[in-house]
């Protein structure tokens, strides 16, 4: 390998590469830096199509503005919607430059650093429609289209193999101490699934939101979803908040899809990002749905769904963070500088391979969910139903004021801890109910808002969540030093 390495560089880009190629990692990331070439050539297609989109699909023809975009110009007060489409062809026709750009010096081992502006160019322009309030269906679904696709050729296909020799060389992918790894396939892919399901229902929000459809749908509280995202809340935000949901749901799904089932130590920094636009993002949802009937009076069909999708989410993130900061941990024990090995990964001693096919869907991986299904802790699924009973008082009891804010409030951190503490890692999470229980049990005494019926059911959950929360739970897996914290 060393030779057709050196021999390769000195064909193509001449002697002064190949003497940078003396070690054997260097001669690897070369290697695939020329088998990952195709990917560059079609992100230069991408930039091609984005220079010619505004003139062949007609981004300032007044007549592909959305049928509500006059209205959510003046309530927004946003400038004319010609302009807005005029941002749009020039941030097109910019951005299809720089692709073209930084695509072509993709191509030389030299400026590799260059398939990064390809990366981010790509995320600008799934921020573009959202920042210029983009009147027209057409550019909005091209942007977030090619912005998906010039990450994904820019960073997600030439980086799928890995980031570094030493971690690719050693095939070891369960974390030591260990007995399954939490970067498999069958651990990311219900996480993949979720971020695109919500992605295209953010989709229709967002469309209803900025103008492109004239009805938002909402199959259980009326014109709510309209209200919702049309609300004095949702014009607190510069941009289209159903919009940042959008793109956060995208950029979900393609970090997901990054890396194979080495990647907790392979590439812990795309982990990180990972675990940062899942969980944290994930609180936010959950935010937004708090603030429904307690500031607006109402709720947003779409909006618990793609809620609850994110907190579904989580039990699938836990594990796999908690296993790259263990391999942190280990790495600078061994002596291994942190910076590089959480940019470009490393391999650690006691892991181990798993004999098991990379990804295999069918039968056997329908049983596997259904095995996990069965495992839950019964007392956690009880404890979400309750939160989600909870969050309804308003509708089943018919409490008012203070009492119907706080069972609203108390059923979604029920709800949200409940799913999160179904991953083994996060266990010890459902203690956090017993709090929420106790208070459930003195609220009716200090609180207005609820009749007798309502204020002893409500009592009556808050001693279920205190007993339901004792019991820990069956846990199928080890996880090194993680293991003495699951009490």
């Amino acid at each position: 390998m060393e030779h057709s390495a050196d021999h390769a560089a000195h064909d193509r880009h001449g002697p002064e590469t190949a003497m940078r190629l003396d070690s054997p990692h260097m001669q690897h990331m070369y290697l695939q830096h020329l088998d990952m070439l195709w990917a560059h050539f079609a992100s230069m297609l991408l930039g091609f199509w984005l220079i010619a989109s505004p003139f062949v699909l007609g981004y300032l023809d007044p007549g592909n503005f959305g049928p509500r975009v006059a209205e959510v110009t003046a309530d927004r007060q946003l400038a004319p919607p010609e302009l807005r489409a005029q941002l749009m062809m020039w941030s097109d026709f910019v951005s299809g430059c720089l692709i073209v750009l930084f695509a072509a010096l993709s191509l030389f081992w030299r400026h590799r650093w260059a398939q990064w502006g390809t990366c981010f160019t790509g995320i600008w322009l799934l921020f573009a429609p959202l920042v210029f309030w983009a009147p027209d269906a057409v550019s909005t679904n091209n942007n977030l289209l090619v912005g998906a696709l010039a990450i994904s050729f820019s960073i997600l296909v030439p980086m799928m193999p890995g980031m570094s020799m030493d971690s690719m060389s050693a095939k070891e992918d369960i974390p030591p101490g260990w007995d399954y790894s939490p970067s498999s396939w069958s651990q990311r892919l219900p996480i993949i699934a979720l971020a695109f399901f919500g992605f295209f229902l953010a989709r229709h929000l967002m469309a209803y939101q900025m103008g492109h459809i004239s009805s938002a749908w909402d199959p259980f509280f009326g014109d709510g979803t309209a209200y919702i995202i049309t609300s004095d809340v949702s014009k607190a935000w510069p941009i289209a908040d159903a919009g940042l949901g959008v793109v956060s749901y995208m950029l979900e799904g393609l970090s997901g899809l990054m890396g194979d089932r080495r990647r907790w130590r392979t590439m812990p920094w795309m982990v990180g990002m990972f675990g940062v636009l899942v969980i944290p993002l994930g609180g936010v949802s959950i935010f937004f749905i708090m603030i429904q009937p307690v500031m607006l009076g109402t709720w947003c069909t779409l909006c618990l769904i793609t809620a609850a999708a994110m907190v579904i989410m989580l039990p699938y993130t836990f594990d796999e963070v908690v296993a790259m900061i263990q391999f942190m941990i280990r790495a600078k024990r061994e002596g291994q500088s942190l910076w590089q090995v959480f940019w470009h990964g490393g391999a650690i001693a006691g892991a181990a391979q798993d004999p098991s096919p990379p990804l295999e869907i069918g039968p056997w991986y329908l049983t596997r969910l259904k095995e996990q299904a069965l495992a839950l802790p019964k007392g956690l699924v009880i404890s979400a139903a309750l939160g989600a009973w909870l969050m309804f008082t308003r509708l089943t009891f018919g409490t008012e004021g203070a009492m119907a804010n706080s069972d609203h409030l108390v059923g979604a951190f029920v709800f949200t801890i409940s799913i999160s503490a179904f991953a083994e890692v996060a266990r010890p999470l459902r203690a956090l109910n017993m709090l929420f229980g106790a208070w459930l049990i003195i609220a009716p005494w200090i609180l207005g808002g609820a009749d007798w019926p309502a204020s002893i059911a409500g009592m009556i959950v808050g001693v279920l969540l205190i007993v339901l929360a004792i019991p820990r739970g069956h846990v199928r897996h080890r996880y090194a030093e993680w293991d003495r914290y699951l009490l």
